[in-house]
C-alpha cells in the first residue's frame, strides 16, 4: 500500500520535472505534456515491453495518465513558484528515484528475471524515462553525466537482490533499498559528489 502510493508520486514529481524541462525550454502546451508523460512513464514503458507485460502499465490503470495531467497542468500554473523551488523538485525527484528503482526490480524478479537483469530494469525504471525527456529537450541526458544518479539506482538494486534472499520480509527491503538510493542522491545534490570525468590525455 505504502509503495503504491509513493509510485503515484513518484509519477506526480517526475511529471512535473518534466513539464519544467519544457517551461525551461519554452515548448507549448503540448510539449510540455508530451515531456512530463515520458519522463514519468517512460522508463516503466521500455521496462514492460522488454518483459512482456503488456500491456504496460498505464494502459491497464489510466490513474496514471489522470496524474500525470493533472499534475502538468499545475505545473504549468505554478510554474514561477516551481522554478524558485529547485531543490524541493530535487529532493522529490531523488524520492521518486528510490521508489521507481524498487519497483523495477521487483516486477523483473517476479517475471523471473535474473538478478542483474533485474537490477537493470530498476535503473531503467528510475532513470529512462528522464533519458528520453532530455533528449527530447536536446540536452545531455544525467544519467550520461558525471552527475550520479544512475549510480545511486544501481546501488539500490544491487542491495535488493542481494537481500531478496536472505528471508528478510520484501516491505522491509523495498524500504531499505529505496532509502539507499535516495541517501546517495541526497549526498550528490548536497555534498557535489560526482564520478570522474572521462577525458583524453
Amino acid at each position: 500500500m505504502l509503495l503504491d502510493i509513493l509510485d503515484l508520486l513518484g509519477t506526480s514529481v517526475f511529471a512535473a520535472t518534466g513539464a519544467m524541462v519544457a517551461v525551461r525550454r519554452q515548448l507549448d502546451v503540448f510539449g510540455a505534456l508530451v515531456l512530463a508523460f515520458v519522463t514519468a512513464v517512460g522508463g516503466g514503458t521500455i521496462r514492460d515491453a522488454i518483459l512482456g507485460s503488456t500491456p504496460v502499465f498505464w494502459v491497464t490503470d489510466t490513474v496514471y495518465i489522470t496524474v500525470i495531467c493533472l499534475t502538468t497542468a499545475l505545473t504549468l500554473v505554478g510554474r514561477n513558484w516551481w522554478h524558485k523551488t529547485r531543490y524541493i523538485i530535487l529532493l522529490s525527484d531523488a524520492l521518486g528515484l528510490g521508489v521507481f528503482t524498487v519497483i523495477g526490480v521487483e516486477k523483473a524478479l517476479t517475471y523471473g528475471a535474473a538478478p542483474m537483469v533485474a537490477v537493470i530494469m530498476g535503473v531503467l525504471t528510475g532513470a529512462g524515462g528522464g533519458m528520453i525527456r532530455d533528449v527530447l529537450a536536446g540536452r545531455v541526458p544525467m544519467v550520461l553525466r558525471h552527475e550520479i544518479y544512475a549510480t545511486a539506482a544501481i546501488a539500490g538494486g544491487l542491495l535488493y537482490v542481494a537481500m531478496e534472499s536472505s528471508g528478510i520480509s520484501r516491505g522491509f527491503i523495498a524500504i531499505a533499498c529505496a532509502s539507499v538510493v535516495f541517501i546517495l542522491r541526497l549526498l550528490a545534490i548536497y555534498c557535489n559528489l560526482s564520478l570522474p570525468r572521462v577525458k583524453l590525455g
